[in-house]
């Protein structure tokens, strides 16, 4: 009956313990009390039967007890509570724009470019609550791959079925980023933003990769660009009829135009020569795009003691109409 239920004045509770010693008191009480007729015998009463109101003779003070100890919780003003908690969230709206071009398989980040690149990417995912997230790849063009979506497993799905080849080769940065702003351009989200992974100079597409990062800027996105390989050389691996033979190619990433983009829309520039850069950059990335999460708590506190207060009235009552009527003693 207590479960959930405080008190506001838990204080008067020890007045229940007057309760024991005012039963204790009543029938010490009744063991004094002297007849008014004095017999020298009571053998001639002893069949003669017990009525109900004998019986039941106890019933007034049982009613006037129950009465006094519910009145005292309503003193102490029982009270349950309600809690909970409201959560508001600050979305970010995400296009992981990803080069799929031939150079991402080489080996200089394990086992490859593009297979390093996934990696982080899914790990990346796993760590958002209720961003939404779209993955656009490109090579000498660019398509959506998944549209924005709270939907991760969807997502991880389609990012385990890249592969190189699946576009014609080349390197589109432009065109990447201008498909990632179509993903974002209608979206309310309080911050918008792309991260493009690239390995080249863009070389292919109809759009120039600054305008491309104007256009970004006047619709509010940010930038994050992340060059990946290493400097100098990397090995990449060349089918032959012998089998797979790695041949050693010059590294070329169009370092000043990635750093102009990020410039232009307020984002950052990373170099990844490794698959733990990679992975660094990822976190750097993830703690300064943070969605804002806002709990309040709350708890409401509901009055019981009008319970208790009505069943000790209702109580008294009734003691008073047995002491008046069917338990009436007579002066």
């Amino acid at each position: 009956m207590f479960n959930n239920i405080t008190f506001a004045e838990p204080w008067v509770l020890y007045f229940l313990l007057v309760i024991p010693l005012l039963v204790f008191w009543y029938f010490i009480k009744g063991k004094k009390n002297y007849a008014s007729v004095k017999y020298s015998s009571v053998n001639f009463f002893k069949n003669t039967p017990v009525t109900l109101r004998e019986r039941l003779k106890y019933v007034p003070f049982l009613l006037r007890m129950l009465a006094l100890g519910l009145l005292i919780i309503a003193l102490a003003r029982p009270q349950s509570f309600t809690a909970g908690e409201n959560i508001s969230t600050e979305g970010i709206d995400i296009a992981m724009v990803l080069d799929i071009s031939g150079s991402m398989l080489a080996e200089d980040l394990k086992p490859n470019r593009l297979e390093a690149a996934k990696n982080v990417i899914d790990d990346f995912t796993k760590g958002r609550i209720s961003d939404r997230i779209g993955l656009v790849i490109f090579s000498r063009e660019a398509f959506t791959q998944c549209p924005l979506t709270i939907d991760y497993n969807v997502l991880r799905n389609l990012l385990l079925e890249i592969k190189s080849g699946m576009i014609e080769d080349g390197t589109a940065i432009g065109n990447a980023i201008a498909n990632g702003v179509n993903r974002l351009k209608e979206s309310d989200a309080k911050s918008k933003i792309i991260i493009l992974v690239t390995d080249g100079v863009n070389n292919s597409g109809e759009v120039d990769p600054i305008s491309a990062a104007e256009i970004a800027k006047t619709f509010g996105v940010r930038i994050y660009t992340i060059g990946v390989g290493t400097r100098g050389q990397a090995p990449y691996p060349v089918q032959t009829p012998f089998g797979t033979r790695y041949q050693m190619v010059p590294v070329e990433i169009d370092e000043k135009v990635l750093k102009e983009i990020s410039r232009l829309t307020d984002g950052q520039y990373f170099r990844a020569t490794n698959n733990r850069a990679l992975k660094e950059i990822y976190e750097t990335i993830d703690k300064l795009e943070k969605t804002k999460i806002e709990v309040t708590s709350y708890r409401n506190a509901k009055e019981l003691y009008l319970s208790w207060l009505g069943g000790g009235v209702l109580l008294l009552l009734l003691e008073l109409g047995f002491s008046r009527s069917i338990f009436r003693k007579l002066p």
